[in-house]
């Protein structure tokens, strides 16, 4: 009877909870963790031209675009943007402020989506700048990825502001939010720009000349968006050691001038060993000679290990790492000894610039903190730490000497011998 009684309760709870409006939205994403993206398109009048598998750069985007909104997963929160689709003058002032959301971001209602598409027509100018500052307002808010895709046939037509140091102030911002450009048949001005716009976001850049290359890039970004992503926690270094914030495990980004220090602070208990790495970009132009520092010291200052790398210009990225361990406690029971020591983490650059190029906001940096058992056994290598390759240093060139010695010795007691025979 009390099993019945059970059983029916858990029944007349069920149906209470089904027929209760909250389980309308029970298996719905949470929107401030569902991923979203605004794509972006250029609707100028250059989109006329008639040089992507026979069709115009227009018709060829809006085909496209429809096949990746069948595609779009549920969980993605999509909208789109639009530039220069609506003023079609020669208002310098006017043109440049042409960039409206065409759809919403948020759930996605395909029909809706492609018909908003099907009325776009290539109309004006080409306001790169405004289009980012305001697909960065539309993506505003959650904790998920962000990321925009940008899509178009042409460089920025609305100097002077530059869409690439929009790029960086969003960057600066530290929202997560990445952008992706594309260039449908890109000259070299159009390419260096886009290049720009992505990297200094952590995006990437595409030159586009067919349909079926449109549809599947936009596509691929959109899923990537979709899966996820270790996001890095927005942190600031302090000017010194006593000031700096402290880390945990984890990745983390920052913004660093050029030629700039910048503390951090990681505390190291006893048989944990301490690995860190850091990057830094070079998100615009600068002069070839540079390098980057990452060095760990005690609080009072002494150097215990350092990593270091110079670059000649090859790169947009220059890292260097460092490994720390610290011994175990002689005895578990040593109660006086002290649980955790705080290792100093100095990040230091010698990026420079020409005097045309903005300093503000500074390099992205990006600082990876990882702490794992240190080695079991004093002699293995990996305990010395990679800032204290001095000994193998040492033993090299002692062996060295001894081997030239042995050598030499051995030469002169042949010559000798052949000279008697």
């Amino acid at each position: 009877m009390i099993i019945r009684k059970r059983l029916a309760a858990g029944l007349l709870a069920a149906m209470a909870v089904g027929l209760s409006p909250l389980s309308a939205t029970a298996d719905e994403p949470d929107t401030d963790t569902s991923p979203k993206v605004e794509l972006t398109l250029d609707v100028s009048g250059s989109m006329r031209a008639r040089d992507i598998d026979g069709q115009s750069r227009m018709a060829a985007a809006k085909r496209a675009f429809n096949e990746v909104l069948d595609a779009v997963p549920e969980d993605v929160r999509l909208g789109i943007r639009t530039l220069g689709a609506n003023y079609p003058g020669e208002d310098r002032k006017t043109g440049c402020k042409d960039t409206r959301q065409l759809y919403p971001v948020g759930p996605l209602d395909r029909t809706e989506a492609k018909a908003a598409v099907a009325t776009l027509a290539p109309t004006g100018w080409t306001p790169i700048g405004p289009a980012l500052q305001g697909a960065a307002r539309d993506l505003k808010g959650g904790d998920a990825t962000r990321r925009i895709v940008l899509i178009t046939d042409g460089e920025d037509t609305c100097a002077p502001l530059d869409p690439c140091q929009v790029a960086r102030d969003i960057a600066a911002q530290g929202i997560h939010l990445t952008v992706d450009t594309l260039g449908l048949l890109p000259n070299a001005k159009t390419r260096n720009q886009l290049s720009c716009i992505a990297e200094a976001t952590g995006g990437t850049y595409t030159s586009v000349q067919h349909t079926d290359e449109l549809r599947d890039r936009v596509h691929q970004l959109v899923d990537r968006a979709a899966r996820p992503v270790v996001t890095p926690v927005v942190t600031k270094g302090a000017a010194q050691c006593l000031d700096a914030p402290k880390l945990k495990a984890g990745l983390y980004t920052d913004r660093e001038t050029f030629a700039e220090h910048r503390w951090y602070r990681v505390d190291v208990r006893p048989g944990q060993e301490l690995r860190a790495s850091v990057s830094i970009g070079a998100d615009r132009a600068v002069n070839d000679d540079y390098g980057v520092l990452l060095r760990a010291s005690t609080v009072h200052g002494r150097e215990i290990v350092r990593g270091s790398e110079a670059g000649d210009g090859r790169t947009d990225v220059i890292s260097s790492g460092l490994r720390y361990p610290k011994a175990p406690l002689a005895s578990a029971d040593d109660e006086d000894a002290p649980r955790a020591e705080t290792v100093c983490l100095q990040v230091s650059n010698s990026f420079s610039a020409p005097a045309s190029v903005k300093t503000a906001p500074g390099l992205p940096v990006e600082l990876t903190v990882d702490l794992v058992d240190g080695p079991d056994d004093a002699s293995d290598a990996a305990s010395f730490g990679l800032g204290r390759g001095w000994w193998l240093l040492g033993a090299l060139a002692l062996t060295g000497l001894l081997a030239g010695l042995v050598w030499g010795w051995i030469s002169r007691w042949r010559v000798a011998v052949w000279r008697t025979n």
